[in-house]
């Protein structure tokens, strides 16, 4: 199968793109001759474009798209996520379509239901948040939306939501909270006994190549390691891979919430540079439990995640020795 991918020079992207190599044939957008050099790294073939530019030509040949890119930062203009997360996503479908791709693998996220609330035991049915307060929220959601209106017969798309993305290589996660530890700004919102679920890169790599083929057009689906974790627990193995401790510093969830209200409106006011040393993003996620099923994914896709957590863990420390 002849794949195009988006965002491989990043986490997830890259990870799939290695995942594959040697089994499909597979090009991945470029934005730079920095992105080439990372993408040929994975074992695909970079095509310069970029999301506000791609066109069927740059995807001609292709079996299948997997789209991993989108503005995940924590701040930034409202008119950056809605131009790639919404816009360019559009723009992906559209190209797609007039190629003769058959397959459109969406990378979504569990964030594209939230707007501040605790989410137990949630599966597909639950509603997108259309409304969040969140940007990166919101714009994913529409974009989900996008994806999943576009399927059609000779034109299938599916979702594949993974939730807190970790393990090596990982670029968001443990790089924050380490530089967290190093600056004396780590604490436990609420003593971290909130819970998440979670999902090893491992797993996600190999849950989108199932969606290659698995799946029914038009869906959703949920892919996670297992049952739930408490997030001290979580973030305390991941650093002791890493080679660091956490603090034992706690700070109540309801102060972190107005701490991430107050700064945010005092950066969009005044306006400051840079940005807010935690936004409400941030804190309403990390402050809510987050339990997910991925139930449907087993019985439709035959998901049956090969890595464990205990697995994982060797791989990060691994990596991290390497």
């Amino acid at each position: 199968m002849n794949i195009f991918v988006t965002g491989a020079s990043g986490f997830v992207g890259g990870a799939f793109a290695k995942t594959v190599a040697g089994r499909h044939a597979s090009t991945a957008m470029s934005r730079s001759e920095k992105s080439d050099a990372k993408i040929a790294a994975t074992g695909a073939m970079p095509v310069r474009c970029t999301l506000d530019d791609v066109t069927a030509a740059h995807m001609k040949g292709a079996d299948a798209v997997v789209h991993c890119a989108a503005y995940v930062e924590e701040w930034g203009p409202w008119s950056d996520y809605w131009r790639i997360n919404v816009d360019g996503t559009k723009r992906m479908l559209a190209a797609a379509k007039e190629a003769g791709v058959k397959r459109f693998v969406h990378i979504g996220t569990e964030a594209a239901l939230f707007y501040g609330q605790d989410m137990r035991n949630v599966d597909e049915s639950y509603p997108l948040a259309l409304n969040s307060p969140f940007p990166y929220s919101r714009t994913k959601a529409y974009a989900e939306k996008a994806v999943r209106e576009a399927n059609d017969p000779g034109f299938e798309t599916i979702v594949v939501r993974p939730r807190f993305v970790w393990g090596p290589e990982d670029e968001t996660i443990l790089p924050a909270v380490k530089s967290m530890v190093e600056a004396g700004r780590f604490a436990w919102i609420g003593g971290g006994r909130n819970k998440t679920s979670t999902t090893y890169i491992g797993n996600l790599s190999y849950a989108i190549e199932l969606a290659l083929t698995k799946g029914q057009g038009g869906e959703a689906y949920f892919v996670l390691d297992g049952p739930p974790a408490v997030y001290r627990a979580l973030l305390t193995r991941m650093a002791a891979a890493a080679g660091f401790t956490l603090p034992d510093r706690e700070v109540p969830a309801w102060l972190i919430r107005m701490i991430a209200y107050v700064g945010e409106k005092a950066w969009r006011t005044l306006p400051l540079s840079g940005r807010p040393p935690l936004t409400r993003f941030t804190a309403g996620i990390m402050s809510c439990d987050c339990i997910l099923l991925d139930t449907k994914a087993r019985r439709e896709m035959g998901y049956q995640p090969p890595f464990t957590m205990d697995q994982g863990m060797a791989a990060l420390a691994a990596s991290v020795r390497s």
